[in-house]
């Protein structure tokens, strides 16, 4: 992923709402949950929803189906994968998993 990408992603998370909607579809698996649902969990107003939503899938860090009248959304595991691994690149200079006292976790 380019690091304009990456901006994109971190900026869409950077909502409270926001982490807590991709933090629930990560947790719901790839199922999914319905817009409602969301909503129902979050306790969040559809329409606030709707522009957290939107917001998330333009980043691309979620994907929207259409199941009957619902609207099901999901993680993009995907990228969500490729926003950590570009996070944790060249991590800790070669230390990762060690404290700061550098022994080991």
């Amino acid at each position: 992923m380019e690091s304009k990408q990456i901006v994109i992603a971190l900026t869409a998370l950077a909502h409270e709402s926001r982490l807590d909607v991709f933090r629930l579809l990560v947790q719901a698996g790839p199922g999914g949950l319905a817009a409602g649902e969301i909503a129902k969990r979050l306790g969040l107003p559809a329409t606030g929803l709707s522009f957290h939503l939107n917001q998330l899938k333009q980043a691309g860090l979620i994907t929207m189906r259409r199941e009957s009248r619902s609207l099901i959304y999901s993680a993009s595991y995907g990228v969500m994968g490729a926003v950590m691994a570009y996070l944790t690149e060249n991590c800790c200079a070669g230390a990762c998993g060690a404290n700061e006292k550098g022994d080991k976790i």
